[in-house]
């Protein structure tokens, strides 16, 4: 069992009502009997120790249990939405609401019954809770490069911290064919902490970039861009212009093309409202 950070994140008060919205919205899936997990902005704080102002409360659920968990956040007086069929709903009461996320918004990274296996327990709000396991966070979190976020230090510093204690072998059977991406930000950790490079494995080290040398003279057969997994706009060029494949409709990814089309459209609505909230 992972130990948590002395700082425990369950001690931050939030401002206003949103304390008591997160409780009653956990409550209402709780009384409703829908399994769910808490990640994001949250789980960061409990395993690695860095706190930041968020008004996201990321709850994951499996993707058979998104229907039943909507049902019950409107049953309890919620706006809800299916923002993104292919990973995401919205539970919402005013200006407070909450994700409900199933996979990546790239389609990769499904919640399965191994999340909930290797959940952490916690308390949070006066409720018993399960916390996403540091694993499943990194694997979640080492997908996003986009030109407005970029998830890696939420993953360095949770290595920072937890580097020792976590499942490795595990870890690396999750990226599964993406272990490229892994190496990418094990690689960053070490720039970043010249000092602690030892906390990452000198066997994992020694397998990715023994996989990295195999590859490093033969380039791949297929002309396919990956990088539409790693950002929704920045690599649109390559597929719409320059003839390469979207790896999002490769067959291990949930996405179809109504999906793409529907998650590219949603890019100028929001690049808009941030634009909108900006001082």
């Amino acid at each position: 069992m992972m130990v948590m950070t002395a700082r425990r994140a369950s001690a931050r008060k939030v401002k206003g009502g949103r304390e008591d919205f997160h409780r009653k919205s956990m409550a209402a899936l709780q009384d409703a009997n829908v399994p769910f997990l808490i990640g994001g902005a949250y789980v960061v704080e409990v395993y690695a120790g860095v706190s930041r102002r968020s008004k996201d409360f990321d709850l994951y659920v499996r993707p058979h249990h998104v229907e039943g968990a909507i049902d019950a956040l409107a049953r309890a007086g919620y706006k809800t939405e299916k923002t993104f069929p292919h990973w995401l709903a919205k539970a919402g009461r005013g200006r407070d609401y909450i994700d409900l996320i199933f996979r990546a918004g790239n389609g990769l990274c499904e919640v399965d019954d191994s999340w909930f296996e290797r959940a952490q327990d916690d308390e949070l709000l006066g409720l018993r809770v399960k916390l996403c396991a540091p694993e499943e966070m990194i694997w979640m979190k080492a997908y996003i490069m986009e030109r407005e976020r970029f998830d890696g230090a939420d993953i360095v510093h949770i290595l920072q911290s937890c580097a020792d204690k976590l499942d490795w072998q595990y870890l690396i059977h999750r990226f599964g064919p993406d272990w490229r991406v892994l190496l990418s930000h094990l690689v960053l950790f070490g720039y970043i902490y010249p000092s602690e490079r030892d906390k990452i494995p000198t066997a994992v080290m020694d397998d990715l970039t023994g996989r990295l040398r195999k590859e490093a003279s033969a380039a791949g057969r297929d002309r396919v861009c990956r990088g539409t997994l790693l950002s929704r706009k920045q690599y649109l060029l390559d597929i719409e212009e320059r003839g390469f494949h979207d790896a999002r409709l490769d067959q291990r990814v949930h996405m179809d093309s109504e999906d793409i089309a529907h998650w590219t459209r949603a890019i100028a609505k929001e690049e808009k409202a941030r634009r909108a909230a900006a001082p």
